[in-house]
């Protein structure tokens, strides 16, 4: 091969390898000045907890899967609800269950609906610590998680 065609090479792979890492750092540069936007469920997408009020809730992971009370601990705090206990249910569940503690049914039924399909079921708490507890059932699927590199 000749040197002028050889140096054409190295021109053109140097060239190449600049596009590559131009259009890299556009693309990250675009990704850190969008917003986080939490991603949602379909019919769930405006259930937020009512302003003003502190709805307690406890997440009890009730499958074999590892990690679902984290991700619907997130999920509730996205939306305003004070996560304030997770673990996991000595019971398995197919079908979230929702527990309404309180005597508050609307605010059973906001948590519900971020959990479909979900059931609801009224415990009377004589404690008064928890508003609702969320049994997570194995039919639940949480929304996408944000990449984050």
């Amino acid at each position: 091969m000749e040197r002028s065609s050889l140096s054409r090479l190295w021109i053109i792979a140097g060239v190449v390898l600049l596009m590559a890492i131009g259009a890299g750092g556009v693309a990250l540069s675009r990704s850190r000045t969008r917003s986080h936007i939490p991603a949602t469920t379909g019919t769930s997408s405006g259930v937020v907890a009512p302003e003003g009020v502190r709805i307690r809730v406890q997440v009890l992971n009730g499958t074999r899967t590892r990690g679902l009370a984290r991700r619907a601990t997130i999920l509730l705090r996205d939306r305003g609800f004070d996560v304030v206990e997770t673990g996991t249910s000595k019971a398995q569940a197919d079908t979230t269950l929702v527990l309404d503690l309180s005597g508050h049914p609307d605010w059973a039924k906001r948590v519900a609906s971020l959990f479909p399909p979900a059931r609801i079921q009224a415990r009377a708490d004589s404690s008064r610590y928890l508003d609702v507890t969320v049994v997570v059932g194995s039919t639940w699927r949480p929304p996408a998680e944000p990449l984050n590199p």
